[in-house]
């Protein structure tokens, strides 16, 4: 690892191809809590780029050849260098993200576990063993099924898990025996190029990965370039389906965001529902996928959900991000704290009631309740990703499995209810990739199958089903008579 990083220097060059250099055009991070420039990295050039993809293509050969034992080695060396590293890197999530640091340390945390993870699905990669005799022509023949490498790996990560979301693309790669190169994104690159300090202290064949900030035009190439056979990418809607069109022959798996609703029922414990709908709603200023957005709630326990919630939210507090105590702080940008203060707004002016919240401060868009909104309504419809939430009352159960379903995205739904009818009312009829009950939709365990329907994207994370799909199932049909 660069000892000057590893003493606190604030400058982090860029890993192409297993080695770690500078640029001419240097980048400024910027805290969007502090406005500082917080660290200093480099955008990637075109050379760069070449330079990653021969690199990788290299040792693609090495990569599917590479044992599982050293592949599962390296994964548990990642997490164990990781660990050994908790309070610095929590710390750079903090200043680059504006994360809470608490919330910054969890997501170190949770990348831990992605890596020891995928080093274990790496030991279970699939493969089968099929007799061909079901027709006539297949009688005395067999078949394995062994599933190969899918090759070079494209990865285009989002701001708002800088580490987490990143080891859901290297991780699986390294376990697939995948080649990757990453493009992080330009906010939140710190977090990336520290991991890749740490994978270089491993076994991992050099050029096997890479971490380049690039501008958009450069980066592009990550999408249209055919010597890449899988785009793995998360972020807005807009920009991952335009991805998809552009790809070619390429597979892209995409993770979009959402919606997430929540609904609460009359037997389920409030107390309990209320409390976890707070973090759900305002963990990272609502900038996760499935931030918790719509709560439909049942009208006789509605008003006691709605009391117990305020008192939650006034315990949130606000401020620096690097502050241990704090549990809310700015958005990534002001851009985006302005367009979540015309979305409310706009609301207010079609009827809507600010029950708390509802003004800006720079960066900072305070925790914000909403309620007697209209469906059509940006903060219903679309994926605010920003601290907002909509609390609304409903009378029957299907009813709100409905207003659920009334969305383009299909992420993730919470249902807090005792009632096993119910619970398997929502799982069948729900339009989501994962129904969480008794808890909020923005729980997830990095091992489950996560990932949506509709708008919210194509395929799903979690180590094993990425792996998956960064390979390639291969028939090999022998007959038991040859020789004989």
């Amino acid at each position: 690892m660069n000892d000057t990083n590893a003493s606190g220097n604030t400058d982090f060059p860029i890993y192409v191809g297993g080695e770690f250099k500078t640029t001419p055009q240097p980048l400024n991070i910027i805290s969007s809590y502090s406005g500082q420039n917080v660290f200093t990295t480099y955008l990637g050039s075109e050379e760069d780029f070449e330079q990653a993809v021969q690199a990788a293509s290299a040792v693609q050969t090495t990569m599917q050849e590479l044992p599982v034992y050293q592949r599962a080695q390296i994964l548990m060396h990642v997490a164990e260098l990781l660990r050994e590293n908790r309070e610095k890197i929590g710390h750079i999530i903090a200043l680059e993200a504006s994360k809470p640091l608490k919330t910054a340390l969890g997501e170190v945390d949770r990348s831990i576990q992605t890596f020891i993870i995928a080093s274990e699905e790496s030991k279970r990669l699939p493969g089968e063993l099929m007799s061909i005799d079901w027709i006539e022509t297949g009688a005395n023949k067999d078949a394995i099924v062994q599933y190969f490498p899918v090759g070079l790996v494209a990865g285009i990560a989002p701001f708002n898990f800088p580490l987490n979301l990143v080891a859901h693309k290297v991780a699986p790669a390294i376990a697939a025996g995948c080649p990757i190169v990453l493009k992080p994104a330009s906010k939140t690159p710190v977090a990336s190029l520290f991991l890749a300090q740490i994978i270089d202290q491993t076994s991992l064949p050099k050029g096997a990965f890479s971490v380049l900030p690039m501008d958009r035009k450069i980066g592009n190439q990550l999408v249209t370039d055919p010597r890449f056979n899988l785009l793995s990418f998360t972020g807005s809607p807009d920009i991952g389906w335009e991805m998809k069109k552009n790809a070619g022959k390429k597979k892209v798996i995409l993770e979009l965001g959402g919606n997430a609703g929540l609904i609460v029922e009359q037997d389920a414990n409030i107390e309990r529902a209320a409390g976890k709908a707070v973090i759900g709603a305002f963990s990272y200023a609502g900038q996760t996928c499935i931030h918790t957005q719509r709560i439909y709630v049942h009208e006789q326990c509605f008003d006691q959900f709605l009391t117990l919630f305020k008192q939650g939210l006034a315990n949130v507090k606000i401020g620096a991000p690097d502050d241990p105590e704090t549990d809310f702080s700015a958005m990534i940008d002001e851009n985006n704290a302005k367009r979540i203060e015309r979305w409310v707004d706009e609301a207010v002016a079609g009827g809507a009631d600010v029950l708390a919240g509802g003004n800006r401060s720079g960066n900072i868009y305070a925790p914000t309740i909403l309620s007697n909104t209209q469906l059509d309504m940006k903060v219903c419809s679309l994926e605010a990703f920003a601290p907002i939430v909509v609390i609304e009352k409903f009378t029957d159960f299907k009813q709100a499995i409905t207003a659920i379903n009334d969305s383009d995205f299909g992420l993730q739904t919470g249902v807090f209810t005792h009632d096993n009818r119910k619970i398997h009312y929502a799982f069948n009829n729900l339009h989501v990739g994962g129904v969480i009950i008794n808890d909020i939709p923005t729980f997830r365990a990095d091992h489950m199958p996560y990932g949506g329907v509709k708008d919210s994207g194509l395929g799903r994370e979690g180590p094993k089903y990425a792996i998956i799909d960064m390979m390639e199932p291969r028939v090999l049909v022998t007959d038991r008579t040859d020789g004989l």
